[in-house]
């Protein structure tokens, strides 16, 4: 058999893992768009570089838009296979696919506004709800630790990776002329300190290894918790500067996070008392499905909920849920925070709120995840002058700010630490993918001095036999 890299190769995002196997069968590991790559983002997302129709089975390690956000494509392209995911999965991918359309239509009809008054021809989104749909009724759902078989000689089973709800590593057993090959593939590893799920599971010896390296070359930064650190941003901008805390953050994982940690800071008498806003129906959907698996919660989180049932609200919480009240947030005079989608803020609800924000020194937007060096959040992490926002040029006077902390991708110690299950030796090639290739470059190196001596960072398209 053969694996051929078609996204998440040497770069982040677009997750796309290809199988091929000597009996002609195909077997897809995540569908996942492209975000954050600039004017590339669009031909990327455009073509997969293998034929939709070809596919004959699909493995979704987790409901995140650049590991899921293309199967409505694939299927609307000839898809007609099987997918397999987690039963929390399947829940998110339903809320977070219809949210990646509607955003599509919204963002597609408000720069097509712009490119007709240039005299330059329309955008048209990658799919609509209807192609989101159809994606939703090919999903078959596997429990965490159960070996399924999808045909005859090809088993999966998935692992808690920590990253998210329902998140997981994917655990193949392919058996081709008597000779069984034991492939992982990492999905997004979680942190073995998160704050609210379960740590990442140990798994079976592999042969091969496709290892994710977000954060290959990073330790976080936990000097000071998330409480606390967000208190401190809190203080500088709505209380001492009178200004808006404008928060970019996933509505799956990061939001509940802040949520979790603004919770705490109420329950110690320290929350500020200025209204705080979650502008995304798909975060609050989000937080409601979380509350449905405390079981991938860990310890700590289910001790706190024995005296508070609710551990991701608090007083002054408010959820946005039309445009009209999205919009009116911006002529808001007071002091506020507001959390809104997307964590690179290169789509969504809060891309408007930092075109309306950004000029003014007493704003601060927040970024509490990746992102991508291209997106407009990595632009202003990276710190741009000016960034173009739906076309428009617009000076960065609001203050910068970031949290390391907050990330749901593991640092290298998190990431060895998962490997630390595995003898090296055993290990033929390890492929590292979902990464910065400079920051590949370093990881493989650690790798190497851990003793796996075959480490590949395989090109975008790259094909390897196994």
């Amino acid at each position: 058999m053969k694996i051929a890299f078609h996204g998440a190769a040497r770069t982040v995002t677009g997750s796309k893992h290809l199988i091929s196997l000597q009996n002609g069968k195909h077997l897809l590991l995540d569908c996942g768009m492209f975000q954050g790559m600039g004017k590339d983002t669009q031909t990327l997302n455009e073509n997969f570089g293998f034929d939709a129709g070809t596919i004959d089975y699909l493995v979704l390690s987790h409901a995140h838009i650049d590991h899921c956000g293309l199967i409505p494509k694939l299927v609307k392209d000839g898809f007609k296979g099987v997918i397999y995911s987690t039963p929390a999965t399947k829940e998110l991918s339903s809320i977070l696919l219809d949210d990646s359309a509607e955003i599509q239509r919204d963002d597609t009809r408000f720069i097509n506004k712009r490119r007709a008054k240039q005299g330059l021809p329309p955008y048209a989104p990658l799919y609509d709800l209807e192609d989101a749909a159809d994606a939703l009724n090919l999903f078959q759902t596997v429990e965490y630790g159960q070996w399924k078989t999808i045909e005859p000689g090809v088993d999966v089973m998935f692992t808690d990776a920590g990253h998210i709800i329902g998140s997981a590593s994917v655990h193949l057993r392919i058996t081709e002329k008597g000779t069984t090959t034991r492939l992982t593939f990492s999905g997004d590893v979680g942190r073995y300190n998160d704050s609210i799920l379960r740590s990442p599971a140990v798994f079976e010896q592999a042969d091969y290894i496709l290892l994710e390296s977000t954060y290959g070359n990073k330790l976080h930064d936990e000097i000071t918790g998330t409480a606390e650190t967000l208190l401190q941003w809190i203080q500088k901008t709505c209380i001492d500067k009178k200004g808006k805390l404008i928060i970019p953050a996933f509505s799956v994982g990061r939001t509940q996070e802040i949520l979790y940690a603004l919770n705490q800071l109420e329950l110690d008498h320290k929350l500020p008392a200025v209204p705080y806003y979650v502008d995304s129906p798909l975060s609050q959907e989000a937080t409601e499905l979380l509350k449905k698996y405390p079981q991938y919660f860990n310890k700590h989180i289910r001790k706190i909920m024995e005296s508070d049932k609710d551990p991701f609200d608090f007083k002054g919480l408010n959820f946005i849920k039309s445009v009209d009240e999205s919009k009116r947030l911006n002529d808001l005079p007071q002091p506020c925070v507001i959390i809104s989608a997307s964590g690179m803020a290169d789509a969504g609800r809060v891309k408007h709120h930092i075109m309306n924000n950004i000029s003014d020194h007493n704003n601060t937007i927040l970024m509490v995840g990746y992102c991508e060096p291209h997106s407009l959040g990595g632009r202003l992490m990276n710190g741009a002058k000016e960034v173009k926002i739906f076309g428009e040029q617009y000076r960065v006077i609001a203050e910068i700010g970031q949290m390391r902390s907050m990330s749901a991708h593991g640092d290298y110690d998190d990431l060895c630490q998962f490997i630390a299950c595995q003898d090296p030796v055993l290990v033929k090639t390890l492929f590292i993918v979902h990464g910065e290739y400079d920051v590949q470059q370093e990881f493989a190196d650690r790798l190497r001095h851990k003793g796996y001596n075959n480490v590949v960072i395989p090109e975008l398209h790259s094909e390897f036999y196994l």
